[in-house]
């Protein structure tokens, strides 16, 4: 297949091409930094993520889109990062949905970046395709989760919602449409999440983050991967859920359990924990937002499992073994 992947020169775009390009597919990847990023197997164009530019021809030969643009939400959201976070999702799936309603030859699979934070903070029971909860938006506090969250959280939540309202904005009759909402994706690679969480293991930092109770949602590398590659073989499977599918773990873990198994992974029995004042205070001074840890994010990937996708490493011990092992290996 001739596979584009705007916004794919960041982790999890790079991990993906890497994949698709190893697996004999035809990878092209649009970054508005492509000098910066050495691995050049596949195709590399540059984008600004707003207009139109030679790139675009390559919507007319692809046989699917995987776009993967956004800024980090890795960071204080002031006003400035606020608008940088929507415009750098909202603005790109907007320019794709004009350019592939207008191809003489669409690709006939669309598969858009949105996230499991779409769903409401979950302590209670696991959120999927078929049930989960949208969360509060902004204009909505109070309805359905305790009044005292932060402002911050129902952000988060109204970023996942405008996200994928910009996807279903401009139809496509002939694009099949994919909202990937998408867990935390581990990999070893420098500068991912599992490094973030590794380096707080090695600093004696790896105990339970605030209250600990709190669900994390993840998904190994290798299964990312491979649930995209069922998505292109099979994009039908997403028909019965609007074009949703979650892609996590199955067995999602309280934060507690989470760090622990982690700290094992990496040979380390101890791991001071961070009770919430002080994990706002690490946060701020750490230019990010507490939110990003003490959400519970108890999301459940039922499409896949229902359609027979098998995971490698469908629970955190294991997973995070591998993930440990790797990081080793890589640095040696």
């Amino acid at each position: 297949m001739r596979i584009l992947i705007p916004g794919g020169s960041g982790q999890v775009g790079t991990l993906l091409a890497r994949h698709l390009y190893a697996a004999g597919h035809e990878v092209t990847v649009l970054s508005r930094r492509p000098q910066d990023h050495p691995e050049q197997q596949w195709c590399t164009l540059a984008w600004d993520g707003v207009t139109a530019g030679p790139w675009a021809e390559e919507i007319d030969r692809s046989d699917a889109v995987i776009h993967l643009s956004g800024r980090s939400v890795n960071c204080r959201y002031n006003a400035e990062n606020r608008r940088e976070i929507f415009d750098s999702r909202v603005k790109p799936t907007l320019l794709l949905g004009q350019l592939i309603a207008a191809s003489p030859t669409p690709p006939p699979i669309w598969m858009n970046a949105s996230t499991s934070t779409f769903y409401r903070n979950a302590l209670d029971r696991p959120q999927d395709e078929f049930t989960g909860e949208l969360g509060d938006l902004p204009s909505e506090r109070g309805t359905r989760e305790p009044a005292n969250l932060p402002e911050t959280w129902s952000f988060s939540i109204d970023v996942a919602h405008r996200w994928e309202e910009a996807l279903a904005a401009i139809p496509t009759p002939r694009t099949r449409k994919i909202r990937l909402r998408s867990s935390m994706t581990m990999s070893p690679d420098a500068g991912g999440v599992f490094s973030v969480f590794s380096k707080l293991i090695r600093l004696g930092l790896g105990g339970a983050q605030g209250p600990g109770t709190q669900f994390v949602s993840w998904i190994h590398d290798g299964d990312y991967c491979r649930a995209t590659d069922l998505l292109l073989a099979h994009p039908e499977i997403t028909d019965e859920t609007d074009g949703v599918v979650n892609l996590t773990a199955p067995e999602p873990i309280p934060n507690r359990d989470f760090m622990r198994i982690l700290r094992h992974a990496w040979g380390k029995s101890v791991g001071l924990p961070a009770p919430k004042p002080l994990l706002e205070i690490g946060t701020f001074m750490m230019r990010t937002e507490s939110e990003l840890v003490l959400k519970s994010r108890r999301v459940v990937p039922t499409l896949l499992l229902k359609n027979g996708f098998e995971f490698q490493f469908p629970t955190w011990p294991e997973a995070a073994k591998d993930l440990a092992a790797r990081s080793k290996a890589s640095a040696t």
